[in-house]
């Protein structure tokens, strides 16, 4: 059994909470909690035992995968990808018997970047637009546009393009992308992509 309204599709057990936004096309599965007033844009997929909490915001065509916490704080541009038991945090210094909700800090994973399983992002940070952060990766810091990083601490082992492959860039400082074929340029460590 399950709700289906004329924009997106719940499933019986999930939990949509009165004043949270749900774009046309989203999917939502099995025991999923989507709290008041966050927004999740068009054609996302929530999958099992996710919870989206109050403030958040996802833009379109996110995909989260199983058991993720999307905590007051997170910003999650289009094209977004969330692995499995991926985790964010929003205080850097929390305990118990003291209320830090006023102390939530913002991260922002800009769009078409993904985070693999596992991985957890310290908040206060931004994940550059299509940056690839390996799984079980601890990010503590912020992670620059199409970068590739993975450890514990996370550290940068290269860059990626916008298909998710590892960039070999020349002496001229270009790279293809051997899916797409698109060009990308770096200059002063920075990733630009070229063609369209």
């Amino acid at each position: 059994m399950s709700d289906t309204s004329p924009s997106y599709f719940a499933h019986a057990t999930a939990v949509l909470d009165e004043g949270c936004i749900i774009g046309e096309g989203t999917k939502i599965w099995h025991f999923s909690h989507i709290m008041p007033k966050c927004t999740i844009g068009k054609r996302c997929n929530i999958g099992q035992n996710v919870v989206i909490s109050p403030d958040v915001v996802l833009g379109e065509n996110v995909k989260i995968q199983n058991n993720v916490s999307v905590y007051s704080g997170v910003v999650c541009e289009d094209d977004v990808f969330l692995g499995p038991s991926m985790v964010f945090t929003n205080v850097l210094n929390p305990r118990s018997a003291i209320n830090r909700r006023g102390e939530y800090q913002k991260t922002l994973v800009q769009k078409g970047a993904s985070i693999g399983a596992n991985a957890t992002i310290v908040c206060g940070n931004t994940i550059g637009a299509y940056a690839l952060i390996g799984a079980g990766a601890v990010v503590t810091k912020d992670v620059p546009p199409y970068a590739l990083v993975y450890g514990n601490p996370s550290k940068q082992h290269g860059w990626v393009s916008e298909a998710g492959h590892k960039l070999a860039f020349n002496e001229e400082s270009k790279a293809t992308c051997p899916e797409t074929g698109e060009v990308y340029q770096i200059e002063n460590n920075t990733v630009t992509k070229l063609s369209i």
